[in-house]
């Protein structure tokens, strides 16, 4: 038997089948396409579209029923004409529970959710406003509607839509580089063959694994294996809370980092003696800085990154409120460990100053990766327990000092000066003071974050 198998365009879906009274050509398809086949009066077809007015906006999917005798076989595009309508079906297929709440994660976090589907524009309108993408503000069009729009005149169209209704593959890809051409960084979902162009284009095309056809997924750079929205935003959670970990180890290395210098500098401009022996700065680099830096890269996830707002697609890590926050913390270890390298050359010379720089450098640096955890006061908050590798970091660490700083065999490999009970407990005020620091800038800078309308 004859068949014309549904087509994107046609939106028809048409098959020739054998009766005792001969050969029948069944067509099934959207209604507003097989109506202008049908043999109908106007009050006929405007009563049908009524009903698939009433259904549509009910969230329900319409299919429409034609048929017409044929007295053979072969069938062609012109054959699907001259039916004789049946009857329309709706059916209900209901978003997942959990895409509400998926939606609702992706505006919180500056995310667009836009919908394009190939449904009638009511229906696709009803299931959006349930999930909550059609928002008061936006509208749903159908891709007839950009049709005479240039692509300058779409990308100041398309902030407007949130759903897309009867769209062709043609008006997908165009949709996808209005949005790139606005400067968004853009992701596509999709699970069929004319969803593979606007796939490819989009920075980050994601196929369905399970309903998904292979030239789609050939055409992805991530393929769901659940074909689950919500997929997506626990994976934009994921990535998010690594990029932070990574911020809060490079924040922790620099910030470290630029105290030794500003020190070494001070020393320098002043023609003091130098604070610093080569195997202080090797203890530093190899153990103080390796063991936390490597904690804060396991800092343990968390939902607020998803209240933040998406960074511009060409900002680096290196932004100036990165590295202001790199200064001010810098420059906090830096007074300190100046403080205790002249408290140490007045009670004992050059030996006990290079030890005492050297002993709050490092534990100011123990106590920084604590601060490091986010952008507010972890002092006095559960979050500062809730990293176990960090807490083992710090106490490595301060145990590998103690151990320089205590046995005598330590301290001649690392060129370190006993120091009385006194300097011991200067040495770690003086670290708990910058930690207290830069706790308390933190606090003030929410404060005036909040406080500004």
């Amino acid at each position: 038997m004859g068949e014309l198998p549904f087509d994107s365009d046609r939106k028809l879906m048409s098959t020739v089948h054998r009766f005792s009274g001969g050969l029948l050509l069944l067509t099934k398809g959207a209604v507003d396409v097989l109506l202008s086949r049908c043999r109908l009066t106007e009050g006929e077809a405007a009563d049908i579209q009524a009903a698939n007015e009433a259904f549509s906006r009910q969230g329900l999917r319409v299919l429409a029923f034609a048929c017409r005798p044929l007295d053979h076989s072969d069938v062609s595009l012109e054959t699907e004409h001259g039916l004789d309508f049946l009857g329309l079906m709706a059916m209900m297929d209901p978003p997942r529970e959990e895409s509400k709440q998926a939606v609702a994660d992706c505006i919180a976090a500056g995310i667009r959710p836009v919908m394009i589907t190939g449904d009638h524009v009511v229906t696709a309108a009803a299931i959006a406003q349930e999930v909550g993408i059609l928002t008061p503000g936006t509208q749903a069009v159908e891709g007839a509607v950009l049709e005479g729009m240039d692509d300058q005149a779409l990308m100041d169209f398309v902030p407007q839509v949130s759903v897309y209704a009867r769209v062709s593959p043609e008006h997908k890809i165009r949709i996808v580089r209005a949005w790139q051409g606005r400067g968004c960084l853009v992701a596509m979902t999709g699970d069929g063959v004319n969803d593979a162009p606007a796939l490819k284009q989009a920075d980050i095309g994601v196929a369905m694994g399970i309903t998904g056809t292979e030239v789609a997924k050939d055409a992805a750079g991530m393929v769901l294996t659940d074909d689950n929205f919500a997929t997506i935003v626990h994976a934009v959670k994921n990535g998010r809370n690594l990029y932070a970990n990574i911020c809060r180890s490079i924040q922790f290395l620099l910030s470290g980092n630029l105290a030794g210098i500003l020190t070494v500098l001070y020393a320098a401009l002043l023609a003091l003696p130098v604070p610093f022996a080569a195997v202080h700065l090797l203890f530093i680099n190899l153990l103080t800085d390796s063991l936390p830096a490597i904690a804060l890269g396991l800092e343990p996830h968390s939902d607020a990154v998803m209240l933040d707002r998406p960074r511009p697609r060409r900002e680096g890590i290196l932004t100036r409120a990165f590295l202001t926050k790199v200064a001010v913390e810098g420059a906090v270890m830096a007074a300190v460990t100046i403080g205790a390298f002249h408290l140490g050359l007045s009670a004992g010379g050059q030996p006990v100053g290079a030890t005492m720089a050297f002993a709050t450098l490092c534990l100011s640096r123990l106590f920084h990766g604590f601060s490091c955890k986010g952008a507010g006061p972890v002092l006095f908050t559960r979050r500062f327990w809730n990293n176990p590798v960090l807490l083992l970091a710090f106490l490595a660490g301060a145990a590998l000092l103690g151990a320089v700083l205590l046995v005598p065999a330590f301290r001649g490999v690392m060129q370190a000066a006993g120091l009385p009970p006194t300097l011991g407990l200067a040495v770690i005020g003086l670290a708990a003071g910058s930690f207290g620091v830069v706790q308390a800038l933190k606090a003030l800078g929410n404060i005036l974050v909040r406080s500004i309308p």
